[in-house]
């Protein structure tokens, strides 16, 4: 494909979407940022990543190549020396087969970026976070403090990250088995020997080399920020550095960092959280629940139905989430029909239902117990008289879920009443009240009821004729609503 167009901009961690136009320039000085934790968390997250909602992952790597267990294969292996990696490697592999073997049979021979740019498009992805380096040390570009530890010295023989495409840029503070890491891990990280000589030269490479517009910081845990020397890094990127104006990063900058400072939350992987936070976060999870890398021996019972995604997807995005799906490239570079099933399964309910997630905020009320179930977003309003919401529920609780947007409010509900009513209790209609579906033409006939609330009346269409076969978006319009939340 090329350069990509003028709608697409490579992001921290992968590929973005640009979603506004830069604002016009300003004769104020700019503001500086110093290395300190009160002054980087001062600083305003650029607006594209809150309007995004939805990215996809990509861990790739040599742990690509055994594909079995998980990508902490290498230190299952010899770190944790787990039986079972120890049995697989004698089943396998033959006598003092090292993991470093592993790597020139990490070929990429058969990565297209143009394709995977086309899918993850498809996806509606706005972002994707590219791994450039995991714990393992082996870099995804060819780095000039990873001597024949990277994609251009073994294996691919070609430079993975600046391929066409810009990804953006997952990067693991630590190595496991690094002679270096290992000496400050011995010296009780009184000294920075790795820090110095590795992890800095790195990132400062991988910022200037690929502007990239989010940085996914990883392997912080064992070490404070004070050991990373992560403010004096963030200070430059904020101040100085090509990307400064519009990068983003997560808040893995050092074990006393997570969910406390850094642009926006992770928390851990795969966090939920039970009501509105106070703070941008983001969901990461993966299309296989039981490991970030490409498997070869997993199965069907590990995979994430397409439901389960766009439920976690409506839900992460009702609390004000980012969404971040994750799937694992073959060593060759090939993304199986599964990864990409699930991936386009979500973009073609996002081509409906987009309208209710993109650049969309959480209202004051999140949830309504009720008969069905209904997640939902905001934007710029909120009902007078809707109830604080109650976090994640699950279908068996039966709840509801509010957005607003342009003075509009959409609810995504889950499940199909069999009555063909849904009954939301928390809109506050007026006369000229409107309600639609989502990929629906003609508006919806409703009443209001003094206990139940608005009864919508669904369209009379079987399954085959409904815009999506899972998670349906109402539209109201001229609803009553008060501020919203920012």
């Amino acid at each position: 494909m090329g350069e990509l167009k003028s709608d697409w901009r490579a992001v921290g961690s992968g590929l973005l979407v640009l979603l506004a136009a830069a604002a016009p320039a300003v004769a104020l000085a700019p503001r500086r940022f110093t290395p300190d934790w009160q002054s980087l968390d001062s600083r305003p997250l650029p607006s594209w990543f809150d309007e995004a909602k939805f990215g996809v992952f990509v861990h790739w790597g040599v742990f690509s190549v055994p594909a079995w267990g998980s990508e902490w294969f290498w230190w299952h292996w010899q770190g944790d020396r787990m039986p079972a990696y120890a049995r697989f490697m004698k089943e396998n592999y033959p006598p003092g087969f090292s993991y470093a073997d592993f790597a020139p049979q990490f070929t990429a021979r058969f990565f297209h970026p143009d394709q995977w740019a086309e899918l993850f498009q498809a996806a509606g992805a706005k972002y994707v976070v590219l791994t450039t380096k995991h714990h393992e040390g082996f870099t995804n570009w060819p780095s000039s403090v990873s001597w024949n530890w990277n994609s251009k010295d073994v294996g691919p023989h070609r430079d993975l990250v600046g391929s066409n495409i810009r990804y953006g840029l997952y990067h693991s503070l630590l190595e496991w088995f690094h002679p270096l890491y290992l000496l400050d891990k011995k010296n009780g990280f009184k000294t920075q020997h790795f820090v110095t000589a590795k992890t800095m030269p790195e990132l400062y490479d991988l910022v200037n080399s690929y502007k990239p517009d989010l940085i996914w910081s990883d392997g912080e845990w064992e070490c404070p920020d004070t050991y990373w020397n992560s403010t004096d890094f963030l200070a430059w990127l904020y101040n100085d550095s090509p990307v400064k104006d519009e990068v983003v990063v997560n808040d893995r900058w050092g074990q006393n960092c997570s969910c406390r400072h850094g642009g926006y939350y992770n928390c851990q992987d795969k966090y939920k959280p039970h009501s509105l936070p106070d703070h941008k976060w983001e969901m990461c999870t993966s299309v296989d629940r039981a490991s970030w890398g490409y498997r070869s021996d997993m199965t069907m019972s590990t995979i994430a139905n397409e439901n389960e995604i766009i439920e976690e997807l409506v839900q992460t995005v009702s609390l004000g989430g980012n969404y971040l799906l994750n799937i694992g490239p073959t060593k060759d570079g090939l993304i199986v029909p599964i990864f990409q099933e699930r991936l386009l399964a979500v973009g073609k309910w996002l081509q409906i239902n987009g309208e209710a997630i993109y650049a969309s905020r959480p209202w004051r009320v999140q949830s309504e117990k009720n008969k069905i179930v209904v997640w939902s977003v905001c934007v710029s309003g909120i009902d007078s008289e809707s109830p604080v919401g109650e976090g994640y529920p699950s279908c068996s609780q039966k709840l509801k879920w509010y957005t607003t947007k342009d003075s509009a409010v959409y609810a995504t509900f889950l499940n199909w009443p069999e009555n063909g009513v849904v009954n939301l209790k928390s809109p506050n209609t007026t006369s000229a009240t409107k309600i639609t579906m989502l990929g629906i033409e003609g508006d919806l006939s409703w009443t209001q009821d003094p206990l139940e609330g608005v009864l919508i009346s669904l369209p009379p269409l079987p399954p085959s004729a409904l815009p999506v076969a899972f998670a349906w978006t109402l539209k109201l319009t001229k609803v009553k609503t008060i501020c919203a939340i920012k």
